[in-house]
């Protein structure tokens, strides 16, 4: 059948009024069976022997009396249709020559010529007016014995009808007054012999009546008119003008023939004459055969049609192949040359088509679309009551027929249009097409004004074959054994049936009945459905009872998840107050939760159990750094999860409880799971003599349990507690989800961290040992070898171990495991630098270890991050570290740093402050110190004064070895000196210039008794004296106010590391004498300071 192709639509909303009908049928979910609808008897297109014969007969007669040239696309040869005649009767040999015979010795028909003159265009103006008033005459000349072309025939050819046919065959149209382009619309029917010897002829002519001259003057227009009349004056009175006329030979004649042809003249004058539009069409009278005698000519026709249709559709599935609706040239033109000898107008052959492909279509399979040309050909040329009544009673009875047939078609639409096969939605689209475009025919309302509303009539037959398709299919689903267990088996394929003809519906055939009939068929087969469903769901859960085995708990389990996809297929009601029979369906399934709950953990513990057995701790791949177990437990935890969202309890209450329980049982298996990891490491460990592998199996248990901690991290998502929460909101108390649910969740989680971290804390006590060992080590390593070299073989254990464990664990894991070992090596160096503070060579390989081992933890960011690294251990480790690696010399340079820095931030001026000029005269490599005055110093005497005096030395001395130092002269009981004293260190600038040199003034108290009491120290860095900052000379110094300070109270870290090296002379002498300079400072009372 013709494929038409259907747009998508949406679907519209439930209709009321057919829930409301449903709601009334099945008020108490009683659902008789279907009655059995009566079948359509659908006409047989076979034809007895008797009728054949003489329809066959038909066939021949017209085959062999077959009049004018063919039609392009038909066949010429008669012998071609008659070896198709005999196939498509299936005649034999034999019988067709005798029938042929027969036919050939039967009476010819009158031949006869249809002709009609439709109109003609351009022809010659006689009259004055400059117009014609022209008729025609017209008929047959049969020409006996005149050979064509000679110049008899060429004369007789210029001659006009009234010379050369008889007045008595000689047709007369009617006179078309003062025109150039007449319409005449005349038929005439002409009878001819002989078609090779006659010959059509027409004569157009100017009427001409007896007009005085006068008259003929009124009517002048031109000087052409004036020249008329002179011509008239000479003719006779009353003589017609010759127009024009049109010889044709009827051989050269089609059978139907319709064309302009071009008036020919009798003379070369005005030989441009204009046209004429005729028609021809050559057709029988008085047919001998019997058929053309006894019946009607469309009938015989619609038979004959009927006939070869039937024989061109079993050709093709004879081929396997399908009709196209396309005739084959034969068929073709033997049902042309037959209508046209018949002259069967056109709406006859349109009513004999309908009446062939209507019946035809009822008993063979073709396109329905072929049913379409003969409705549109029927309504385009209906005239109401130009049938007589058997004709109006014969297409009614088709009408009726094909619609009952479509009907049922419609009805059984699942089984006659099966998606199965690619074109069936074109089909059931074509024929409602063709159903909508009969019943809105005029000759459909008037012959069959009883006929319901056809989106009536097709709904009750949609919803007539729903039911009747689901009875058929609880028939085919019923069990062979009887049982609980098999029932619920056969009721659970009847609803997957089910919802896969629904989804069928709402995808593919609800679009086409919407589109064409404006039907909701989804919306229909849903309501009809659910109604048979929810008796028969019910029904068994009433039987199943309240104790439910777990094979039953299983089948009422996929039942239910059945039943939530079905009701989730259906359409949306638009009223709300509308109640469908599986609304609240879950309350029947309701004694079978504790079943599916236990069934559910215990499924997944066997699994779990089943998956560590089969485990033997090896990685999957280099990027999978878990074992199979993991990816085991990951597909039942999501099995887990899969099974909760399929039961999606209705009841916000009870399915938090369900939900309670999912997170319960998930939570107990992931720490089942763990204990079984552990010992299953245990039991492979113990037959491994490698220790290696034994690391290798606790990497990957460690592993095992970070994945699960992920997966556990997820059930908040895989269970939708958002939507349980906004769903128990108003049932539960505020918080109760929160204590419950998360509480559990937090549990689990905190035992799986406690696991992990026990797995990676016995990882990181296998190394810390090594490690301390390895940094013990650089203690003995001899002082020839370098730093680097020293701590090669701690950094190459540490290489080798990292990338194990990096290769091993998973990033997380790794991260902790570094940050054990991390913290674990600090203390270990901070133990070592404690006891070698006094070896700076040992502190030197401690502090390039210390370099090497953070860069090696970070691993280029592959490892701990810089801030976790730099802990407040390591600074200050790192700190210590470099002090305890330096030299002495670097330690009083840093000494000296120190006090400058002091020296610098220092502002409150308690303790005193001095006043100097100092500048630098590179062209004579003399530092000039002009100190001016000393001020707000100490009274240190019993007598409230001080008799300061100032020393200046250039530190550090190792800097400045040959500078002996200055002082200035003392002052009595003075505590603000002036000294005004200038003095010149002859010293190179290069020394100058480092950060550590610097001018220190040492205000002291002469005390003639005892030592010098410290009045306070001043720290001038000497790089920022006036001439070490530039090339040019300096100028004028600027005063530089310098407040005092003191040594710090508590001791240096810097002297107390130089004093621990008790062999280094120059080292104890510093300590000496700050020592001393800090002893004098206690000794008196210290103001609070900066």
């Amino acid at each position: 059948m013709a494929t038409h192709l259907s747009h998508p639509q949406r679907r519209p909303p439930l209709l009321r009024q057919a829930i409301k009908i449903r709601r009334r049928r099945v008020r108490d979910l009683q659902d008789p069976p279907p009655h059995a609808t009566q079948e359509v008897q659908v006409q047989s297109h076979h034809f007895s022997p008797e009728e054949r014969d003489l329809l066959y007969e038909e066939a021949l007669y017209t085959v062999l009396h077959r009049l004018g040239q063919p039609e392009p696309n038909h066949v010429k040869e008669a012998s071609e249709l008659l070896s198709y005649l005999q196939e498509a009767f299936q005649v034999q040999p034999e019988k067709h020559q005798q029938m042929l015979q027969r036919v050939r010795e039967l009476e010819k028909p009158i031949f006869c010529l249809k002709a009609t003159v439709k109109q003609a265009k351009g022809i010659l103006g006689k009259d004055v007016s400059g117009f014609s008033d022209p008729y025609c005459l017209l008929g047959i000349e049969q020409r006996v014995g005149v050979p064509e072309g000679s110049p008899v025939s060429r004369r007789r050819q210029k001659a006009v009808v009234r010379h050369t046919i008889p007045e008595e065959e000689t047709h007369r149209t009617q006179v078309k007054s003062q025109t150039l382009n007449p319409v005449w619309d005349e038929t005439f029917i002409l009878e001819f012999e002989d078609i090779a010897n006659a010959s059509f002829h027409l004569d157009m002519w100017d009427l001409d009546t007896v007009e005085s001259v006068r008259q003929k003057l009124g009517e002048l227009t031109d000087l052409h008119g004036l020249r008329r009349i002179f011509k008239e004056a000479r003719k006779d009175k009353g003589q017609d003008d010759f127009l024009g006329n049109v010889v044709l030979r009827l051989q050269d004649l089609r059978c139907r023939e319709d064309q302009w042809f071009p008036l020919e003249p009798c003379t070369e004058t005005y030989p441009d004459r204009g046209q004429c539009h005729l028609q021809f069409q050559f057709i029988h009278k008085r047919r001998a055969t019997m058929a053309s005698r006894s019946q009607p000519s469309y009938t015989v026709h619609f038979h004959l049609l009927q006939q070869l249709v039937s024989h061109e559709v079993t050709q093709h599935q004879a081929g396997s192949t399908s009709w196209d609706a396309s005739l084959s040239p034969q068929a073709l033109t033997i049902l042309f040359l037959h209508a046209t000898q018949k002259d069967l107008s056109d709406f006859h052959q349109s009513m004999a088509q309908w009446l062939a492909y209507s019946r035809l279509y009822q008993s063979l399979e073709f396109p329905s679309s072929c049913l379409l040309h003969p409705i549109t050909s029927i309504e385009y040329q209906w005239i109401q009551g130009r049938l007589k009544a058997e004709q109006r009673e014969e297409l009614a009875t088709s009408f009726t027929s094909l619609l009952a047939y479509g009907l049922s078609l419609i009805r059984k639409f699942r089984s006659v249009f099966p998606l199965s096969v690619s074109d069936s939605p074109s089909r059931l689209q074509s024929l409602l097409r063709v159903l909508v475009q009969m019943c809105k025919m005029k000759a459909f309302g008037e012959l069959c004004p009883d006929s319901a509303p056809l989106p009536q009539m097709v709904s009750e037959a949609l919803r007539m074959g729903t039911v009747e398709w689901f009875h058929l299919m609880q028939q085919h689903h019923q069990p062979m054994v009887q049982g609980i267990l098999e029932a619920g088996k056969a009721l659970l394929s009847l609803v997957q049936d089910v919802m896969g003809d629904l989804y069928q519906c709402r995808c593919t055939w609800n679009k086409i009945f919407h589109n064409v009939l404006k039907i909701d068929l989804f919306s229909m087969a849903f309501l009809e459905l659910q109604w048979l469903v929810a008796k028969r769901v019910q029904d068994h859960t009433v039987a199943v009872g309240n104790v439910v085995s777990p094979d039953i708990g299983e089948s009422l389990f996929k039942l239910y998840v059945s039943l939530k996809e079905l009701c989730q297929l259906g359409p949306v009601p638009s009223d709300s107050h509308e109640v469908l029979a599986l609304d609240g369906f879950h309350h029947w399934f309701q004694p079978a939760i504790p079943s599916w709950l236990q069934k559910t953990y215990s499924v997944a513990l066997e699994r779990v159990q089943r998956a560590v057995q089969m485990d033997s701790l090896v990685p999957l791949g280099e990027l999978t750094k878990h074992s199979t177990s993991a990816v085991d437990l990951s597909t039942c935890f999501a099995q887990i999860s899969h099974t909760a969202r399929q039961l999606d309890w209705p009841d916000p209450e009870e399915a938090f409880m369900i939900t309670v329980k999912f997170v319960e049982d998930t939570c107990r298996l992931a720490l089942v799971y763990c204990s079984l990891i552990k010992t299953r490491a245990r039991e492979l460990s113990a037959v491994q003599k490698d220790q290696s592998q034994a690391a290798d199996m606790l990497c990957v248990v460690v592993n095992n349990m970070e994945q699960l901690r992920l997966i556990i991290d997820k059930l908040p998502t895989q269970l939708a507690w958002e939507a349980l929460e906004q769903r128990v909101g108003a049932v539960l108390e505020q918080g109760q989800l929160q204590n419950t649910l998360h509480a559990q969740l937090q549990g689990a989680l905190a035992g799986l961290g406690h696991e992990i971290r026990t797995g990676v804390r016995t990882l990181a006590e296998q190394l810390e040992v090594d490690i301390a060992t390895h940094i013990q080590k650089l203690i003995g390593i001899k002082e020839s070898v370098l730093p680097e070299d020293a701590i090669l073989p701690l950094m190459k254990f540490l290489e080798v171990k990292l990338r194990y464990m990096n290769t091993n664990l998973v990033q997380g894991n790794f991260n902790s495991l570094l940050t054990l070992l991390w913290t674990h090596t600090l203390t270990v160096l901070v133990e070592v630098a404690s006891s070698q503070c006094s070896s700076p060579l040992v502190s030197n390989r401690l502090k390039v270890a210390l370099q090497n081992l953070e860069f090696c933890f970070h691993g280029e960011g592959c490892g701990l991050s810089r801030e976790a690294l730099r802990t407040d251990t390591f600074q200050a480790l790192q700190s210590d570290l470099e002090l305890q690696a330096a030299s002495s010399r670097e330690l009083i340079q840093k000494y000296f740093c120190s006090r400058i820095q002091q020296q610098a931030e220092t502002t409150s001026e308690r303790l005193g402050a001095v006043t100097v000029k100092v500048s630098y005269r590179a062209s004579e490599q003399k530092l000039h110190v002009e100190l001016l005055s000393a001020s707000s110093l100490l009274p240190l005497d019993s007598n409230g004064y001080s008799d300061p005096f100032v020393q200046l030395t250039l530190e550090p001395r190792h800097e400045f070895p040959e500078l002996a130092p200055r002082e200035t002269q003392k002052h009595k009981k003075e505590l603000h000196p002036l000294f005004d004293e200038t003095f010149e260190f002859l010293v190179p600038a290069e020394p100058c210039q480092k950060d550590w040199a610097c001018l220190l003034l040492t205000v002291l108290d002469h005390d003639t008794l005892g030592a010098d009491d410290l009045e306070g120290e001043a720290f001038l860095p000497l790089c920022r004296v006036p001439g070490l900052t530039g090339s040019a000379e300096p100028g004028e110094a600027p005063q530089m106010r310098l407040p005092l300070t003191y040594p710090a109270p508590n001791g240096d870290p810097i002297l107390r590391l130089l004093e621990s090296r008790k062999g280094d002379r120059e080292a104890q002498a510093f300590v000496k004498l700050r020592r001393q300079r800090a002893k004098q400072a206690s000794q008196h009372v210290r103001p609070t300071g900066p």
